[in-house]
């Protein structure tokens, strides 16, 4: 299970291999994180993206995870743009969502824009990009069968 894993890992995350840097999980309240995100994607072709959202903080959070456009470069959400998660849990509590995404242009991205809002105070938490992937102009799979 996903968000099993996800808990265990927070719970017992090892320190950072970058020296001087501290893991995602010391330095964010909260995680989003995508489940197997794919390397290529075929372009204007919606591709759906698990992510988790892991609670590292002391406290239950209820949360909006919002993608803004504004930060999105090549490969953009496709449809709604935020989704209520409901209350999570503190100390490595998660939820799994997914986000649909369609690519613009073809070349390689970063995945980003990524927000976390905690409904009650308005606190709002940036996300690093997500994960790179690259867009291919057209479906490998129907230039080889031309």
């Amino acid at each position: 299970d996903v968000a099993a894993s996800a808990a265990d890992r927070s719970a017992s995350h090892a320190p950072s291999e970058i020296p001087n840097q501290k893991p995602l999980d010391d330095v964010y309240t909260v995680t989003v994180e995508p489940v197997s995100p794919p390397s290529k994607i075929a372009l204007c072709e919606p591709v759906d993206v698990q992510v988790l959202i892991v609670n590292h903080g002391t406290k239950s959070l209820d949360l909006q995870m919002q993608m803004r456009l504004p930060q999105m470069k090549g490969v953009v959400i496709c449809g709604q743009s935020f989704k209520n998660l409901g209350t999570i849990a503190p100390n490595g509590g998660s939820a799994v969502s997914t986000i649909r995404l369609i690519a613009m242009v073809p070349g390689l991205f970063f995945v980003g824009g990524c927000f976390v809002v905690d409904l009650n105070s308005g606190m709002e938490i940036k996300q690093p990009n997500l994960f790179s992937v690259f867009v291919e102009n057209e479906d490998p799979k129907k230039t080889l069968k031309q």
